[in-house]
């Protein structure tokens, strides 16, 4: 029985991660790799509550678009809702794919990683 992600997608995405090697992007790189059902999922509410304006969110998961934002920040995840997605961009801010986050900051500087 094989064990792990079988997106190719997410395991691309997860080996990108370990290469990085700093703290903030293996421990992603470990959330990304548990089962489905057990992957950190962030309502649009959490990240109101923990982010400053102009904040960079890392959520190594699914953001859902419960609650509402009124902070212009950049959310960084693997996976977001269409409501999700709404609502940040009403708020000001970007939603943009985890590996596209690991490009513009390969050090991880100044992330914010919700679980």
């Amino acid at each position: 029985m094989k064990k792990g992600p079988e997106n190719k997608k997410l395991l691309e995405l997860i080996v990108e991660l370990k290469k990085a090697n700093k703290g903030i992007w293996r421990k992603a790189a470990d959330e990304l790799s548990k089962p489905t059902r057990r992957r950190p999922e962030v309502n649009v509410s959490k990240i109101e509550k923990y982010a400053k304006d102009g904040s960079v969110i890392l959520v190594p998961g699914k953001v859902l678009g419960s609650g509402f934002i009124t902070k212009k920040v950049t959310v960084a995840a693997f996976n977001f809702s269409d409501s999700a997605r709404s609502n940040i961009a009403k708020s000001g801010g970007k939603a943009i794919q985890i590996s596209q986050l690991l490009s513009e900051n390969p050090q991880g500087k100044d992330v914010l990683i919700l679980i």
